[in-house]
């Protein structure tokens, strides 16, 4: 469901990244530390959500390169360029979502980064990857805790004499994700089964863990995601929906608005239906923690609304 428009652009994409090695890459315009030059692991992630939790985990003993690190950056349409080809050959540790969502990592790291020394998040999850695959892995929480463990393991073996301090930094990241999985869970014990709308399944996972189920139609998710028109009559089916008094809450991703999402986003508030914004890539100058923090609060936010039934 999830594959059409991103394998298309994806193919695009890891063509350019392996034939051109040019254009704009999220990662700005410094170029990337000596990886490992000072004495620390040298760490590149596919995104800067995989990035912010490397650093978190390694510290100071850790230098990383994040390939897609601009808010609002489009990892599907992503070209790749010298810097991080750079980055990527100099690496210790790689860290790619895997799933179909940033396939041109592993076109920059063929050759250059070994695939034992690759973290495939979608793989690590444990989740099912077959048909229908929802490859937005960071919003599960569960997910994290494992990438935590992941780095921390792989950290203490190329620099066992810091392995204390890779474990309480990993111990201190999950405590903080434990913690907002009991806020997940909170919301559950009072909204289990209770129905959803999305616009994209960029949160679905933090709002199945709440207790969420989804309730829109699948041709209008797949319109979205594949960057098509949604059928006039899916829209007419989801728009009938918002008004249907069946739903506590609209998920909506900021980030691929369209004049078709945007008159559901208003039917859904005509109707009554809180709106709780998401969006797919990192804000700037915000951690994880604190971008989980503040969806799991739009969440709660949301389904405490007078207006939620």
């Amino acid at each position: 469901m999830l594959f059409s428009r991103r394998t298309l652009l994806l193919t695009g994409a890891a063509a350019a990244a392996a034939l051109a090695l040019s254009g704009c890459s999220g990662a700005g315009d410094a170029a990337p530390a000596a990886a490992g030059a000072d004495g620390t692991i040298a760490v590149v992630a596919s995104t800067n959500v995989y990035g912010d939790i490397a650093a978190l985990i390694g510290g100071s003993h850790v230098t990383v390169h994040s390939i897609i690190s601009k808010a609002g950056a489009d990892p599907h349409g992503y070209e790749a360029n010298a810097q991080d080809k750079l980055a990527v050959s100099k690496a210790q540790v790689g860290i790619e979502n895997g799933g179909g969502y940033d396939d041109f990592f592993g076109q920059l790291a063929k050759g250059q980064l070994d695939p034992a020394e690759t973290i495939n998040v979608s793989e690590l999850s444990g989740l099912d990857t077959g048909d229908g695959f929802n490859e937005h892995v960071w919003y599960s929480l569960p997910t994290m805790t494992k990438l935590a463990d992941d780095l921390a393991g792989r950290f203490s073996a190329l620099r066992p004499e810091q392995a204390a301090d890779f474990t309480k930094q990993a111990d201190a990241f999950k405590a903080k994700v434990a913690a907002l999985e009991s806020r997940l869970a909170a919301l559950k014990e009072k909204h289990d089964g209770e129905p959803a709308a999305i616009t994209e399944p960029v949160p679905l996972y933090l709002l199945e863990q709440a207790g969420l189920v989804n309730k829109t139609p699948d041709k209008f998710t797949e319109a979205v995601e594949n960057g098509s028109d949604v059928p006039a009559a899916v829209l007419k089916e989801t728009l009938e929906l918002m008004g249907s008094g069946k739903l506590d809450l609209l998920a909506y991703n900021e980030q691929t608005g369209s004049p078709q999402t945007e008159e559901v986003r208003a039917a859904a508030t005509a109707a009554g239906v809180p709106v709780a914004d998401f969006a797919e890539t990192l804000p700037q100058e915000t951690s994880y923690i604190e971008w989980m923090d503040t969806n799991v609060s739009s969440l709660e936010k949301a389904l405490q609304s007078p207006a939620a039934p």
